[in-house]
């Protein structure tokens, strides 16, 4: 299930998608990213969608074109492309992101996330895992040309009370969803492209 904060106006660059990128029930990541989401909304008005795997059905990606896909993977990759800035949120499994969140970037065209402000939020039970899924999710954005919040938020159990995220967790979420619809309020005032295209690019 797809959630919307807010409508989008025509060309507005602060629209946002936040992507939930495991397949298990909603749980503490979900909440903390969607409280953020709503706070952020409520003081600045942003468009923003809410898009939790596990509440869609995506197929694996075997190169069949998206509109034979019996399914809902056309309609969220096309939301990604749609937004002006992206938020990936993982929990962190064997050391980096999800396999269901790979699958899902699988399925996006190189032009979907092709010089789109991207910010990242990942969860783990300890700080030792800290900046696995932040690595290897730079390296397959990097295959994009995306634009990465040059910092990203890292949650442990600690950051929550009940379920709740704390006050530290809500502030740096606040800060990174800030951030990053201001990067890409940036890149869509841009003059010109900021730099070439990404390899994937200019080979097609």
């Amino acid at each position: 299930m797809t959630e919307l904060h807010a409508s989008p106006h025509p060309g507005d660059p602060r629209s946002l998608v936040a992507i939930i990128g495991s397949v298990t029930p909603p749980g503490r990541l979900r909440r903390a990213v969607s409280e953020a989401l709503d706070r952020h909304v409520s003081a600045s008005g942003t468009a923003a969608t809410v898009i939790d795997l596990a509440e869609r059905r995506v197929s694996f990606a075997s190169g069949a074109p998206l509109h034979s896909l019996d399914d809902d993977s056309a309609e969220v990759v096309a939301a990604i492309a749609r937004a002006h800035a992206v938020l990936l949120a993982t929990p962190v499994y064997r050391g980096t992101f999800t396999g269901s969140l790979k699958n899902l970037l699988d399925l996006v065209p190189v032009e979907g996330l092709q010089g789109k402000a991207v910010a990242i939020v990942a969860m783990g039970a300890t700080d030792h895992h800290s900046l696995g899924a932040d690595w290897h999710l730079r390296d397959v954005l990097a295959w994009f040309g995306a634009i990465l919040a040059p910092t990203s938020v890292y949650l442990t159990s600690r950051d929550f009370i009940d379920g709740a995220p704390t006050e530290r967790a809500q502030s740096a979420l606040d800060a990174l969803f800030g951030g990053v619809v201001s990067l890409a309020t940036a890149l869509a005032a841009a003059p010109a492209e900021i730099g070439p295209p990404p390899l994937a690019a200019r080979n097609r």
